[in-house]
């Protein structure tokens, strides 16, 4: 479930897994694929001191929330509408609430999702930007302090809320938490991935 996190350029935002059968994210009104978001956060990860970095993420942006759907509506069985709607439809929320976890298999379902999502949103492109100083980032016109963009990567990390089901993290997660660790940029630096 996506959790609200600060933003310095436009508050409180919601950024999160939206489904426990998809490792889709949504940042406020754009989709992406955890896997993508963890190979960006590898390439970053590479990233020397002092070093500014712009790259490139594909994402979806859908700029109308009736577009979106109703979350907790999809949630609940009641409201089924926009992107958020159909993908409930089609992987509904579990009947047990102790089955509310998030699946490291989840990278299964992205071509059914993005099929879905082709309907409400658009492909762009959204530059990541990082400054010398590595103090902040952005992503696309969502800014960032170090602490909060740190905030993103631990949610992702953890499997948000419910967690990852059994502890268990894809490769993709624990591959992006060596590089982290081993890495020397200082926009990662003091972010704990412990168990």
């Amino acid at each position: 479930m996506p959790l609200a996190f600060e933003s310095t350029s436009h508050g409180t935002i919601a950024f999160g897994f939206f489904n426990i059968d998809s490792d889709m994210l949504l940042l406020d009104r754009y989709f992406f694929f955890s896997t993508l978001f963890c190979g960006h956060i590898d390439e970053i990860a590479a990233c020397e001191p002092n070093e500014s970095k712009q790259l490139s993420w594909q994402m979806y942006h859908i700029p109308n929330p009736e577009k979106i759907g109703d979350l907790m509506g999809a949630i609940h069985g009641v409201h089924f509408s926009g992107f958020i709607g159909e993908v409930y439809q089609k992987y509904p929320f579990p009947q047990k609430e102790a089955d509310f976890k998030q699946k490291p298999e989840g990278t299964r379902t992205q071509d059914i999702v993005e099929a879905i999502i082709e309907k409400y949103g658009k492909r762009s492109e959204a530059l990541f930007t990082m400054d010398e100083a590595q103090n902040e980032a952005a992503i696309g016109p969502y800014r960032f302090s170090r602490s909060s963009f740190q905030a993103l990567i631990r949610y992702v990390w953890q499997g948000g809320y419910p967690r990852w089901k059994d502890e268990q993290r894809p490769d993709y997660v624990l591959a992006m938490k060596d590089r982290i660790h081993a890495s020397d940029c200082p926009l990662l630096q003091g972010l704990d991935l412990s168990f």
